[in-house]
């Protein structure tokens, strides 16, 4: 009998409970502990022999996933949840996607009421890992599930790892495979490019469909108590209601329900690369330096974000407080990314005792668009487009390009500052 996944909320996984395989386990034994993954090795109940080693996290959706590489070598994927009516060795499939693009049918099998396993061919198992972003969808009516992968690809190697030196030295000598940081060390997310604060918060964002819906960061209108504002250079200011928001990609939906936008942004089909030219648009320091939007140009970095977050691309065209949610442009128009952070140097020279140059960061359009599609919000793309200026691409963005601003209290003050500490 097929069953759907289905999302808890409020109580908590006993995530040594479920990290098991398809065999009874005991466990962990030594300790992983990378990002927000933890586990360890684990036995066979009944043969005491080592099977596997294993970490989970619990996910805002409820469900616990569970990545594992077996004694034999072969990748793990789990799925737990209290909520979850499976029944036992009920066998289902299971769609994965991977940052809206690369996708693979999974085929599980009920280790108990509450948990699915399934093995990850190769080439599903090297897509996971050097993603940033799953949708799982079970069964032919389950509905879509995210999945955060940020931190699976430093988790993978450390599964290996353990894998190796159990078979070597036996589960007793399994150890500490903990990743930590340094004491001052930045985190493994950049900071955001924290809004200008004149007793209001305030960022970029564009306009991405014909039904007035707007993108910007989520951290911009975290802890808004008051009304959302949004207007184009020179324009008078229209009131927004937030749509979605997806904390963990940092992204936000707004729309204007009166406003008529005339222009909308075109995100970019094809992959971006590595030297490609960019154009970052935004409201920096909103009045302080200009009341206009500002222009900023340099190159894809890095098709990876700090600590090889593969989420993000790193970028050398400069970003200040006020871009974050802006587009960034390639030499012809399109969008290939979403603006959200900036290496923050201080923390970054107290850890290393160097001081970083020309390090900022985009959000993909892989995560942009699985948002979107996720939201049912339906937006242009091209493949290619002629070469402009970077004048025109201006003039185009300014028709799109919105500052966005709104009151927060003390409460709200506090949030973002938290949320801030986190990144």
């Amino acid at each position: 009998m097929r069953r759907r996944f289905v999302a808890w909320f409020g109580a908590s996984c006993v995530v040594n409970a479920m990290l098991v395989s398809v065999a009874s386990a005991a466990g962990p034994f030594g300790t992983i502990q990378v990002g927000g993954w933890t586990g360890g090795a684990y036995t066979n109940d009944t043969t005491g022999a080592f099977s596997h080693c294993a970490a989970g996290m619990t996910y805002a959706n409820g469900v616990n996933l569970i990545v594992g590489q077996s004694s034999g070598d072969s990748w793990i994927l789990g799925f737990a949840s209290p909520a979850f009516k499976f029944d036992k060795k009920a066998a289902f499939p299971i769609d994965v996607t991977f940052d809206g693009q690369s996708q693979a049918r999974l085929f599980a099998t009920a280790a108990s009421d509450v948990m699915v396993t399934a093995i990850l061919p190769p080439n599903v198992a090297r897509d996971f890992r050097r993603s940033s972003l799953m949708v799982a969808v079970a069964g032919a009516n389950g509905r879509p599930l995210q999945f955060n992968l940020t931190s699976t690809g430093p988790l993978m190697p450390v599964l290996a790892n353990c894998v190796a030196k159990v078979r070597s030295l036996g589960v007793e000598h399994v150890g500490d495979f903990s990743i930590k940081s340094a004491a001052a060390a930045p985190t493994d997310t950049p900071a955001p490019a924290k809004p200008a604060r004149t007793g209001s918060y305030s960022g970029t964002g564009f306009v991405i469909s014909a039904n007035n819906h707007i993108v910007t960061n989520y951290h911009v209108v975290k802890g808004c108590t008051g009304d959302i504002l949004g207007n184009l250079s020179g324009d008078a200011p229209v009131k927004l209601r937030l749509v979605s928001g997806d904390e963990g990609n940092d992204l936000a939906l707004l729309q204007a329900s009166e406003a008529s936008f005339k222009a909308v942004a075109t995100i970019r089909d094809k992959t971006v690369r590595p030297g490609d030219a960019v154009v970052a648009i935004g409201y920096p320091f909103h009045g302080l330096l200009t009341s206009d939007f500002t222009v900023t140009t340099g190159i894809v970095s890095s098709l990876a974000g700090f600590l090889n977050n593969t989420r993000y691309l790193q970028i050398s065209a400069a970003v200040q407080p006020g871009n974050s949610g802006g587009p960034l442009l390639d030499n012809a128009g399109l969008v290939v990314g979403v603006v959200s952070s900036k290496l923050n140097a201080l923390t970054f020279a107290r850890a290393t005792g160097n001081i970083p140059e020309n390090i900022n960061f985009a959000i993909k359009t892989g995560a942009l668009r699985d948002f979107l599609d996720n939201s049912a919000v339906p937006y242009q793309t091209a493949d290619t487009r002629s070469e402009l200026k970077t004048a025109e691409i201006t003039r185009d963005a300014r028709a799109y390009t919105l500052y966005l601003s709104c009151t927060g209290g003390e409460q709200a003050d506090t949030a973002k500052k938290q949320a801030t500490a986190k990144k």
